[in-house]
């Protein structure tokens, strides 16, 4: 499951990607807020996108709740079956996300884009800071679609742009949002070979 993504998007795409969509930026946000990264693991700290009044702002958080009992971090959500309206929403974005295979190490490494846009945003979750521990966030997954069925039988939850607003906001059902796009909106590539 997606436990490592990129997040290669220049300022100036993402304002631009923010003014089409009418989603607002607040006036003290800059490209500081967006930093680049080849990869974003868990436990990193990473910007998320989130409502602030009118605006959608980039706030640093932790990729993943701290664990709970004797588990791990909660990097990923399973989506179906459950509801986020009382949830605080939230979209992770990124230039691309990876799936792995192979059951040796170095396990082959595979990059997925969207096919139609320069970025692309992941829907997640986020919760607040407890105690010593910085805000958080996890992404949600589904079912594979098309694209990533070959790779893993899972998958995050990508958005297209349009519908950004409406998982923030929460204005379409859930359903709707928390499904994998149709066959050939993702582009895989393999970045790294595995062993056999």
């Amino acid at each position: 499951m997606c436990n490592d993504y990129e997040q290669h998007i220049r300022w100036a795409e993402y304002c631009d990607m923010m003014q089409k969509l009418e989603l607002g930026i607040p006036a003290h946000q800059s490209e500081l807020d967006l930093p680049r990264a080849d990869d974003v693991r868990i436990n990193d700290m990473a910007p998320v996108m989130h409502a602030t009044g009118d605006n959608i702002a980039l706030s640093q958080m932790n990729f993943s709740f701290p664990p709970t009992g004797r588990g791990g971090p909660v990097f990923n959500f399973r989506s179906e079956g459950r509801q986020f309206a009382n949830s605080k929403r939230c979209l992770i974005p990124a230039s691309a996300f990876f799936e792995f295979t192979g059951k040796k190490y170095p396990k082959a490494k595979h990059r997925f884009t969207l096919n139609d846009a320069t970025f692309l945003a992941i829907a997640g979750i986020w919760r607040e800071g407890q105690g010593n521990h910085p805000a958080a966030f996890t992404m949600l997954t589904t079912m594979p679609g098309r694209d990533v069925e070959p790779y893993h039988n899972r998958q995050v939850v990508v958005l297209r742009p349009e519908n950004w607003a409406a998982w923030i906001y929460l204005t379409k059902p859930e359903a709707e949002l928390l499904r994998p796009l149709p066959g050939g909106s993702l582009i895989a590539e393999t970045v790294r070979a595995g062993i056999d």
